[in-house]
Protein backbone atom coordinates (compact mmCIF):
# COMPACT_ATOMS: atom_id res chain seq x y z
CA UNK A 1 0.00 0.00 0.00
CA UNK A 2 3.15 2.21 0.43
CA UNK A 3 3.76 2.81 -2.98
CA UNK A 4 0.26 3.84 -3.79
CA UNK A 5 -0.32 6.04 -1.26
CA UNK A 6 2.96 8.25 -1.60
CA UNK A 7 2.15 7.58 -5.75
CA UNK A 8 1.69 11.75 -5.84
CA UNK A 9 4.64 12.67 -3.95
CA UNK A 10 7.13 13.60 -6.48
CA UNK A 11 8.07 16.92 -5.95
CA UNK A 12 11.02 16.30 -4.06
CA UNK A 13 12.90 14.02 -6.24
CA UNK A 14 15.01 16.17 -8.96
CA UNK A 15 16.05 17.90 -6.10
CA UNK A 16 17.64 14.71 -4.50
CA UNK A 17 19.05 13.75 -7.81
CA UNK A 18 20.49 17.08 -8.42
CA UNK A 19 22.39 17.04 -4.56
CA UNK A 20 23.49 13.25 -5.09
CA UNK A 21 24.93 14.74 -8.74
CA UNK A 22 26.94 17.89 -6.54
CA UNK A 23 28.05 15.31 -4.33
CA UNK A 24 29.56 12.31 -6.85
CA UNK A 25 29.06 8.71 -5.57
CA UNK A 26 28.38 6.92 -3.40
CA UNK A 27 25.68 8.02 -1.81
CA UNK A 28 23.59 6.98 1.05
CA UNK A 29 19.81 7.30 1.25
CA UNK A 30 18.95 6.33 5.16
CA UNK A 31 15.09 5.25 5.20
CA UNK A 32 15.62 4.85 1.68
CA UNK A 33 11.84 3.11 1.51
CA UNK A 34 11.18 1.54 -2.00
CA UNK A 35 13.27 2.85 -4.03
CA UNK A 36 11.47 6.74 -4.97
CA UNK A 37 14.96 8.52 -4.47
CA UNK A 38 16.92 5.89 -4.95
CA UNK A 39 16.03 4.55 -8.10
CA UNK A 40 16.07 8.17 -10.13
CA UNK A 41 19.70 8.69 -8.67
CA UNK A 42 21.37 5.19 -9.95
CA UNK A 43 19.33 6.38 -13.58
CA UNK A 44 21.09 9.26 -13.16
CA UNK A 45 24.27 7.01 -13.25
CA UNK A 46 25.16 7.22 -9.47
CA UNK A 47 25.96 4.34 -6.90
CA UNK A 48 23.58 4.15 -3.97
CA UNK A 49 23.73 2.61 -0.89
CA UNK A 50 20.00 2.46 0.72
CA UNK A 51 19.61 1.39 4.16
CA UNK A 52 15.23 0.72 5.43
CA UNK A 53 14.01 -1.47 8.31
CA UNK A 54 11.40 -3.23 6.26
CA UNK A 55 12.44 -6.53 4.65
CA UNK A 56 9.31 -5.95 1.72
CA UNK A 57 10.00 -2.36 0.99
CA UNK A 58 13.76 -3.35 0.10
CA UNK A 59 12.19 -6.38 -2.37
CA UNK A 60 9.98 -3.95 -3.37
CA UNK A 61 12.56 -1.17 -4.56
CA UNK A 62 15.16 -4.11 -5.77
CA UNK A 63 12.43 -4.98 -7.86
CA UNK A 64 12.59 -1.77 -9.04
CA UNK A 65 15.91 -0.99 -10.05
CA UNK A 66 16.02 -4.64 -11.79
CA UNK A 67 13.15 -3.65 -13.82
CA UNK A 68 14.76 -0.07 -14.45
CA UNK A 69 18.30 -1.58 -15.56
CA UNK A 70 20.56 -0.26 -13.01
CA UNK A 71 20.60 -2.80 -10.07
CA UNK A 72 24.29 -2.85 -9.92
CA UNK A 73 24.58 0.74 -8.74
CA UNK A 74 21.59 0.45 -6.08
CA UNK A 75 23.11 -1.76 -2.69
CA UNK A 76 20.00 -2.23 -0.47
CA UNK A 77 20.76 -3.24 3.34
CA UNK A 78 18.61 -4.07 6.21
CA UNK A 79 19.27 -1.66 8.78
CA UNK A 80 18.07 0.95 11.47
CA UNK A 81 19.08 4.24 10.51
CA UNK A 82 19.91 5.12 13.81
CA UNK A 83 22.70 2.34 13.12
CA UNK A 84 23.19 1.93 9.54
CA UNK A 85 25.36 -1.14 8.91
CA UNK A 86 27.42 0.89 6.74
CA UNK A 87 31.32 1.10 6.56
CA UNK A 88 31.77 3.26 3.29
CA UNK A 89 32.21 6.91 4.08
CA UNK A 90 30.47 9.29 1.52
CA UNK A 91 30.13 12.75 0.40
CA UNK A 92 26.07 12.67 1.31
CA UNK A 93 23.77 11.19 3.52
CA UNK A 94 19.91 11.83 2.50
CA UNK A 95 17.03 10.99 4.48
CA UNK A 96 14.30 11.90 2.35
CA UNK A 97 10.24 12.01 2.87
CA UNK A 98 10.50 13.49 6.35
CA UNK A 99 11.71 10.04 7.63
CA UNK A 100 13.29 11.61 10.52
CA UNK A 101 10.20 12.09 12.46
CA UNK A 102 10.05 8.63 12.51
CA UNK A 103 12.34 9.73 15.58
CA UNK A 104 9.95 10.39 18.18
CA UNK A 105 12.23 10.84 21.29
CA UNK A 106 15.22 13.16 21.51
CA UNK A 107 17.49 10.07 22.23
CA UNK A 108 16.31 8.53 18.77
CA UNK A 109 16.95 11.70 17.09
CA UNK A 110 20.04 12.13 18.66
CA UNK A 111 21.19 8.90 17.64
CA UNK A 112 20.08 9.37 13.91
CA UNK A 113 21.92 12.28 13.68
CA UNK A 114 25.29 10.48 15.52
CA UNK A 115 24.62 7.70 12.79
CA UNK A 116 24.92 10.11 9.81
CA UNK A 117 27.61 12.02 11.05
CA UNK A 118 29.96 9.09 11.18
CA UNK A 119 28.86 7.93 7.86
CA UNK A 120 30.12 11.27 6.10
CA UNK A 121 33.60 12.52 5.24
CA UNK A 122 34.85 15.47 6.66
CA UNK A 123 32.93 18.38 4.78
CA UNK A 124 30.03 15.79 3.41
CA UNK A 125 27.11 16.65 4.13
CA UNK A 126 23.33 15.58 5.08
CA UNK A 127 20.27 16.42 3.51
CA UNK A 128 16.60 15.96 4.30
CA UNK A 129 13.24 17.50 5.01
CA UNK A 130 10.92 17.46 7.72
CA UNK A 131 7.84 19.94 8.45
CA UNK A 132 5.71 21.23 11.62
CA UNK A 133 2.12 21.36 10.84
CA UNK A 134 0.41 24.83 11.04
CA UNK A 135 -2.44 25.67 13.11
CA UNK A 136 -4.96 25.49 9.93
CA UNK A 137 -3.65 22.13 8.85
CA UNK A 138 -4.23 20.53 12.25
CA UNK A 139 -7.91 22.36 12.04
CA UNK A 140 -8.54 21.24 8.78
CA UNK A 141 -7.52 17.17 8.73
CA UNK A 142 -7.40 16.24 13.16
CA UNK A 143 -9.50 13.22 13.14
CA UNK A 144 -11.10 12.93 9.50
CA UNK A 145 -10.30 10.51 6.86
CA UNK A 146 -9.67 11.95 3.91
CA UNK A 147 -9.00 10.56 0.43
CA UNK A 148 -5.41 10.80 -0.17
CA UNK A 149 -5.10 8.65 -3.14
CA UNK A 150 -7.83 6.82 -5.32
CA UNK A 151 -9.62 4.76 -3.31
CA UNK A 152 -6.59 5.52 -0.03
CA UNK A 153 -8.02 6.98 3.02
CA UNK A 154 -5.81 9.06 5.37
CA UNK A 155 -6.43 10.12 8.67
CA UNK A 156 -4.29 11.97 11.03
CA UNK A 157 -4.85 12.40 15.01
CA UNK A 158 -2.49 15.53 15.78
CA UNK A 159 -1.76 15.67 19.62
CA UNK A 160 -0.19 19.50 19.64
CA UNK A 161 1.43 18.98 23.43
CA UNK A 162 3.17 16.23 23.01
CA UNK A 163 3.72 17.54 19.41
CA UNK A 164 2.94 14.14 17.70
CA UNK A 165 1.05 13.06 14.86
CA UNK A 166 -0.46 9.94 14.57
CA UNK A 167 -1.00 8.90 10.81
CA UNK A 168 -3.41 5.94 9.41
CA UNK A 169 -3.82 4.82 6.22
CA UNK A 170 -6.31 2.49 4.65
CA UNK A 171 -7.07 0.63 1.54
CA UNK A 172 -10.03 -1.89 1.93
CA UNK A 173 -9.33 -4.28 4.44
CA UNK A 174 -5.77 -3.33 4.57
CA UNK A 175 -4.57 -0.77 6.95
CA UNK A 176 -1.29 0.62 8.58
CA UNK A 177 -0.96 3.46 11.23
CA UNK A 178 2.77 5.81 12.25
CA UNK A 179 3.77 7.46 14.67
CA UNK A 180 5.15 10.75 13.69
CA UNK A 181 6.66 13.88 15.77
CA UNK A 182 7.80 17.15 14.81
CA UNK A 183 10.04 19.90 16.08
CA UNK A 184 10.68 23.28 15.03
CA UNK A 185 13.79 24.17 12.45
CA UNK A 186 15.49 26.06 15.30
CA UNK A 187 15.09 22.78 17.41
CA UNK A 188 16.76 21.11 14.49
CA UNK A 189 19.18 23.54 14.12
CA UNK A 190 19.87 22.99 17.72
CA UNK A 191 20.16 19.15 17.51
CA UNK A 192 22.58 19.18 14.37
CA UNK A 193 25.16 21.80 15.89
CA UNK A 194 25.03 19.34 18.79
CA UNK A 195 25.58 16.54 16.61
CA UNK A 196 28.65 18.02 14.83
CA UNK A 197 27.21 19.74 11.72
CA UNK A 198 26.79 23.25 10.29
CA UNK A 199 23.68 23.94 9.09
CA UNK A 200 24.58 25.32 5.41
CA UNK A 201 21.07 26.08 3.29
CA UNK A 202 17.43 25.91 4.97
CA UNK A 203 14.80 25.99 2.29
CA UNK A 204 11.38 26.13 2.10
CA UNK A 205 10.59 23.52 -0.58
CA UNK A 206 12.43 21.74 -2.86
CA UNK A 207 12.95 24.64 -5.58
CA UNK A 208 15.03 25.89 -2.98
CA UNK A 209 13.18 29.11 -2.13
CA UNK A 210 14.96 30.32 0.99
CA UNK A 211 12.63 28.90 4.32
CA UNK A 212 10.77 32.10 5.24
CA UNK A 213 8.03 30.58 8.03
CA UNK A 214 5.40 27.60 7.06
CA UNK A 215 5.48 23.69 7.17
CA UNK A 216 7.99 22.17 5.28
CA UNK A 217 12.01 22.88 5.77
CA UNK A 218 14.81 21.17 3.73
CA UNK A 219 17.98 21.03 6.15
CA UNK A 220 21.11 21.05 4.20
CA UNK A 221 23.87 20.40 6.69
CA UNK A 222 27.68 20.17 6.86
CA UNK A 223 29.97 18.13 8.70
CA UNK A 224 32.30 19.87 10.07
CA UNK A 225 35.81 19.17 9.92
Amino acid sequence: MYDPWSASVTEDVDFYVEEALAAGDPVVELACGTGRIAVPIALAGLRVIGVDGSLGMLEVARERARAAGIEELVDLRHGDLRRPPVAERVQLVLVPFRSLLHMTTEADRERALAAAYSLLEPGGRLVFDVFAPGKEDVEATHGRWLEREPGIFERADWDEGERTLTLSVRRGEEASTMLLAWLSPPEWSLLLERAGFEVEELYGWFDRRPYAGGEDVVFVARRRE
